[in-house]
């Protein structure tokens, strides 16, 4: 981290918790760092706090409803943050980056509630951003997240333009 942020960093240890296998406690954290942010009130939040905090709020959640909501909050954010302010966090960081992933994640959390054309559209906008990744394992993770949930996509309603869902044979 090029500069010290408290917020960053509560919200790293939710995440913390989170990828340990503690959703519950993550969830716990993540609700009294967005508390907090919304109870500043003389200042809008933060858009890196918002994007940073709803990205991982969503992983947690069990409701794919809720996901879809916490991803669109990071979505949304996203469009307000710059690269100005996400390289006062860290240095190495683009907000054209970050938008595969939050697509990619829309694009999930659409297709689990059975929204087959949000999806695709989702996921379409996640491939096309992924121009601004690099060819490393992060680019390489997201890039492979798009591909399985296209053939996911394929597989259960089929490809673009082919009305009606196909039966899952297992």
């Amino acid at each position: 981290m090029d500069t010290p942020d408290a917020v960053m960093a509560r919200i790293a240890q939710g995440q913390e918790r989170a990828v340990a296998g503690d959703r519950e406690g993550a969830r716990r954290i993540f609700e009294e760092v967005w508390d907090a942010l919304q109870g500043s009130g003389d200042t809008a939040p933060d858009p890196l706090h918002i994007v940073t905090l709803a990205h991982y709020m969503a992983d947690v959640q069990t409701d794919p409803a809720e996901e879809l909501r916490w991803d669109l909050r990071a979505l949304d954010a996203a469009d307000s943050l710059t690269d100005d302010r996400a390289n006062e966090h860290h240095s190495s960081l683009s907000v054209a980056g970050f938008y595969p992933s939050l697509h990619l994640n829309v694009a999930a959390a659409r297709h689990a509630l059975g929204q087959s054309i949000e999806a695709r559209h989702h996921l379409d906008r996640a491939a096309q951003c992924c121009k601004h990744l690099a060819d490393d394992g992060y680019g390489r993770m997201i890039r492979g997240g798009i591909a399985r949930l296209r053939a996911e996509l394929d597989a259960t309603v089929g490809p673009p333009g082919q009305s009606g869902r196909r039966a899952q044979h297992r």
